[in-house]
């Protein structure tokens, strides 16, 4: 680092990632800024400093051995390996530059005493972190799955066990159904949705009652799902909806003869209903079969896919819901919490994965409400918000992931077939094909003479995946193929 560099900073005072100390401070107390600042965004500690801004120099003998060996080496647990650097001022008077990014296995906390204490950062200042604090640091730094914390006064009661019989019967075609209480209760507890409370009796866990639990906002506010629709670019006083969903996660389907049919929506199937009036519109022309074609002003699957991944990601120790906005211009989707472990938007648009919540992921994907690579950002909101000519904006905060989806610019008339929907899918079709099967009717509603080979580039599978799913939809009533192999062209039913 430079003088001048050193000075500006000086100049910029104390923050949530500087502070500056005399070198006389005592051990614990250095311990205690450092873990501060790496329990937050990393940072730079400098010593010789004033609380003012004064240059005051250092004069402890060998200061880096002690810094080195005395503070972090006794004190700061985790171990942090700093960058330790002293600049000379124009006066002979020398700065120590303690230097040290985000810590990645938080939460870093000072031993002393026999005790250990967590600090965070607030604005220029270092406290002790509170309970919901360090739950938080505990859940970022991988050592705790908050989905598995017990949500108080709920009771295996809470549960909608018609829903959970469908998962273990239908969905996993588990040969072994509980038939008791007891047998119910051994069950869920190891599949991480209840958990032996206090007075040892069994509670839900915040995964299981957001999966299945009945009207879970009674006991959880943040399980709900805000919904809200403004007329104009910003928050206005009058809403064209604000509503609060509070379901289970989960659906619960009737399976038979390789088909699913929806028979009790869950939180996404409540969702897509709710929201369909404000991110659609009726074409102005009625089409072939004397029908006004609905208009998406959003990719349905785009939409879906990102508030899925906020409920399957989201950090639940923060008691906010899931907003869902829609304006004039765009939609936003606000996540409450920061990005889980090391993730960053940079990462998660290359398809890197990290999950948080890994019971709830697990079970979305065993519904097939999330793709099975956990790449759905990568994989159809980007490359579908791309196709309407627009690109979504992420961002993350420490508090927050929000996903801005700009307005599809469009002709009434619908051309573009990533952005088309079925009239009737707005409930059953979502939930019941897979994300193939959906792209596949999305591409016919937009070319009824598709050939196998289109699919297959348009895809990515091969020819033989878009027969076996083809057969599929036309085995379930989805699809019908009429004339000739050669002249003839598929119906979307």
């Amino acid at each position: 680092m430079t003088k001048s560099e050193l000075l500006q900073i000086i100049a910029n005072g104390e923050n949530s990632g500087v502070e500056f100390k005399r070198d006389n401070i005592r051990p614990e107390q250095l311990a205690k800024e450092v873990v501060a600042i790496a329990n937050l965004q990393g940072g730079k500690i400098l010593l010789g400093v004033d609380n003012d801004g004064t240059i005051i120099g250092i004069s402890r003998p060998d200061l880096e051995t002690w810094v080195m060996d005395t503070v972090f080496g006794r004190y700061v647990h985790p171990i942090i390996l700093p960058y330790y650097e002293e600049v000379l001022m124009e006066d002979r008077k020398r700065i120590a530059v303690i230097s040290f990014p985000q810590g990645i296995s938080k939460p870093y906390v000072v031993r002393h005493h026999n005790r250990e204490d967590v600090y965070i950062r607030v604005g220029s200042t270092s406290r002790l972190a509170t309970r919901e604090q360090q739950a938080r640091l505990y859940s970022i730094g991988g050592m705790l799955h908050a989905e598995t914390m017990p949500v108080p006064g709920t009771s295996p009661k809470s549960l909608d066990f018609a829903r959970l019989d469908n998962y273990l019967r239908d969905i996993l075609l588990d040969p072994d159904i509980p038939e008791t209480a007891t047998d119910w209760e051994i069950r869920l507890q190891r599949l991480g949705f209840l958990v032996a409370g206090a007075d040892g009796h069994s509670v839900c866990t915040i995964a299981g009652l957001l999966l299945f639990g009945i009207k879970p906002r009674r006991y959880l506010k943040q399980t709900g799902l805000r919904l809200m629709a403004f007329p104009g670019n910003d928050k206005e006083y009058q809403a064209l909806l604000d509503e609060v969903l509070d379901f289970p996660l989960t659906g619960r389907f009737m399976i038979e003869k390789k088909s699913k049919t929806l028979v009790d929506p869950g939180l996404v199937e409540h969702f897509a209903a709710a929201i369909s009036p404000f991110i659609s519109r009726e074409a102005a022309e009625i089409d072939q079969d004397m029908r006004r074609e609905k208009i998406w002003l959003y990719p349905f699957e785009a939409v879906r896919e990102i508030v899925i991944n906020a409920l399957a990601h989201r950090d639940w120790t923060r008691f906010m819901e899931i907003e869902v906005c829609c304006y004039a211009d765009r939609m936003e989707v606000i996540s409450p919490g920061a990005l889980q472990n090391s993730m960053t938007i940079e990462k998660m648009i290359a398809g890197q994965r990290s999950s948080r919540n890994p019971i709830i992921v697990e079970v979305l994907r065993d519904y097939g409400y999330v793709d099975a690579r956990g790449m759905g950002i990568r994989t159809k909101v980007i490359p579908l918000m791309k196709a309407a000519g627009q690109e979504p904006v992420f961002e993350a905060t420490d508090d927050y992931v929000k996903t801005v989806l700009g307005q599809i610019k469009r002709q009434s008339k619908p051309k573009n077939a990533p952005l088309s929907i079925n009239k009737e899918a707005s409930t059953s079709i979502d939930a019941s094909l897979s994300g193939l099967q959906q792209r596949i009717i999305d591409w016919i509603i937009e070319n009824k003479s598709i050939s196998y080979d289109k699919l297959a580039v348009l895809s990515g599978k091969d020819k033989a995946t878009i027969r076996r799913n083809i057969q599929k939809l036309k085995k379930s009533g989805r699809l019908e193929r009429l004339g000739s192999k050669k002249t003839g062209y598929w119906r979307v039913l």
